[in-house]
C-alpha cells in the first residue's frame, strides 16, 4: 500500500482575504509560516482535509495516489460565525448623493447635521431591510446613498452626503455601552485598512436583559439585514465603539408635571415601538401619531376611559399610590422609562397581568411580576404583531399606542 501523500496548500504571502489580513495584523512575522504566511488559513485547512481524504480513499481502493485537491476559495475570519455567513464589508469614501459625477454637490459649509428622531432613524433603516438592498461599495440606491455599511448609516441618519467610517464620528458623540439606545451606532474604524477592515452597524435595542445581544441593522453582503448580534460584534468586538448622532431630537410632546415624561421621550428600550407605522401607506397610523406624542385617532388628549381609570386606580398590584399617570396623551401610560431592561415597578406587574388577560401570557413561567424581563418583552412583541405591526414597530417594548390598545 502506498503511503498517502499529504500536501498543504497555503495562500500567497500577499493574500488579501479577510482571514489572512487578520492573522497578519495580530501575529508577529516570526510566528508565521516560513514564507511569512498566516497560519490556519481557512483555505489551507480545507485543502489539507480534502487532499488527505482523497489520498486515503485511493490507497484503500488500491489505486494510484490521488491527485492533490485544488485549494478552496478563501473565507473571512469571523470566530463563532458559520463559514460564508459573514463576508467582508469593503466601503467607499466620502461622496455626494448618487455618487461622484451625479451633479449633486456635497455641502461645503462644514459639517451639516440635520435634525431627526430615533423613530425616524429606525424607520429609514428598516426600509433597506424590507427592500433587501444589495451590498455594493460602488453602487448607489435610488435614495442617493451608497450601498455599503457607511452609506447605510448616512441614509438612516439622513445626512446630506455619503460618509464613511472615518468621517461618521464627526456627526456623533462617543457614549458608553450602558447609554446605547435605538438609532445609535457601533463603529469600527481601522486606520491601517480603512476600506476593508472597518465596519459600522445601527443599534436597534437589546434582546436580552444581560445586554449580551442586540438587534443590529446592518448593510453587509448579500443585502441589508436585521438580526440578533452578540455585543459588540461577531469579530473584532473590542474595536466597536458606541456613538450617538448629534442631531437627535425627542420628537415627542410631554405632559406638564409628569415625572417620567422627559425621561420616557428618550428612553432606550422602546423608541422604535411604532417606527414602521410612520411610513406612507402604513397599516397603523395611530402608532405613528403616538410615536410623535399625538393621541390616537378618535380620542381626546388626556381623556380617561372608565376601563383605564379602573385598572390604574384600583386592584391588587396596581400603582394607585402614584396617582393616574398620563404620558403622550394616553391615560394610564407611565412612560417608556418604566419598561427598561431590569426595571422593577408596579407598572410592569400591571402590564403583565393585562397581557395574560388578553391571551398573550404564554411566555411567563412564573408571575407576572414587577421586574421587567424577556417574558414581558416577548409577550408585548406578540401583542404588537397581533396588531399587524412589523419590523421596529414590534420591538417588544410598550410605547403609548401599545399601551392604549392593550388596555382599551
Amino acid at each position: 500500500m502506498n503511503t498517502p501523500v499529504f500536501e498543504e496548500f497555503d495562500p500567497a504571502s500577499d493574500c488579501d482575504c479577510p482571514g489572512c489580513r487578520h492573522w497578519r495584523s495580530v501575529l508577529p512575522f516570526s510566528a508565521r509560516s516560513p514564507a511569512g504566511r498566516a497560519p490556519g488559513h481557512p483555505a489551507a485547512h480545507r485543502a489539507l482535509i480534502a487532499a488527505t481524504a482523497a489520498a486515503a480513499a485511493g490507497a484503500a481502493l488500491g489505486a494510484s495516489p490521488a491527485a492533490a485537491a485544488p485549494a478552496a476559495a478563501h473565507a473571512p475570519y469571523r470566530p463563532g460565525v458559520p463559514a460564508g455567513d459573514e463576508p467582508g464589508t469593503p466601503q467607499g469614501g466620502s461622496a455626494p448623493l448618487h455618487g461622484p459625477g451625479s451633479g449633486v454637490p456635497r455641502p461645503t459649509s462644514g459639517v451639516v447635521i440635520p435634525a431627526t428622531t430615533r423613530a425616524q432613524i429606525i424607520e429609514r433603516a428598516q426600509t433597506w431591510v424590507t427592500a433587501k438592498v444589495p451590498y455594493s461599495m460602488t453602487a448607489y440606491w435610488s435614495d442617493g446613498y451608497r450601498q455599503d455599511c457607511s452609506g447605510y448609516v448616512s441614509m438612516a441618519w439622513s445626512l446630506p452626503g455619503n460618509e464613511w467610517t472615518g468621517s461618521l464620528g464627526l456627526y456623533a458623540d462617543r457614549i458608553t455601552k450602558e447609554e446605547l439606545q435605538p438609532g445609535d451606532i457601533l463603529l469600527f474604524h481601522n486606520p491601517s485598512d480603512p476600506q476593508n477592515g472597518s465596519h459600522v452597524v445601527i443599534f436597534g435595542g437589546w434582546t436580552d436583559s444581560a445586554h449580551t445581544q442586540y438587534t443590529a441593522y446592518e448593510q453587509t453582503p448579500p443585502h441589508t439585514r436585521r438580526q440578533t448580534t452578540p455585543y459588540a460584534y461577531w469579530s473584532n468586538s473590542a474595536s466597536y465603539l458606541p456613538y450617538r448622532y448629534k442631531g437627535l431630537t425627542t420628537g415627542t410632546a410631554t405632559s406638564a408635571g409628569s415625572a417620567t415624561s422627559a425621561t420616557s421621550a428618550t428612553s432606550a428600550t422602546s423608541a422604535t415601538s411604532a417606527t414602521s407605522a410612520t411610513s406612507a401607506g402604513s397599516a397603523a397610523p395611530a402608532a405613528a401619531a403616538a410615536q410623535h406624542g399625538a393621541p390616537a385617532a378618535g380620542s381626546r388628549p388626556g381623556a380617561a376611559t372608565p376601563g383605564n381609570a379602573a385598572r390604574v386606580s384600583g386592584g391588587a398590584g396596581s400603582p394607585s399610590s402614584h396617582g393616574v399617570p398620563s404620558s403622550h396623551g394616553v391615560p394610564g401610560y407611565p412612560g417608556r422609562a418604566m419598561f427598561r431592561p431590569g426595571a422593577r415597578n408596579a407598572y410592569v406587574t400591571q402590564l403583565g397581568r393585562q397581557l395574560v388577560k388578553k391571551g398573550f401570557g404564554a411566555y411567563y413561567t412564573t408571575g407576572p411580576g414587577p421586574r421587567w424581563g424577556e417574558a414581558d418583552r416577548r409577550g408585548v412583541e406578540a401583542f404588537q404583531r397581533a396588531q399587524g405591526w412589523r419590523g421596529g414597530a414590534a420591538d417588544g417594548y410598550p410605547g403609548p399606542e401599545t399601551w392604549r390598545r392593550l388596555f382599551s
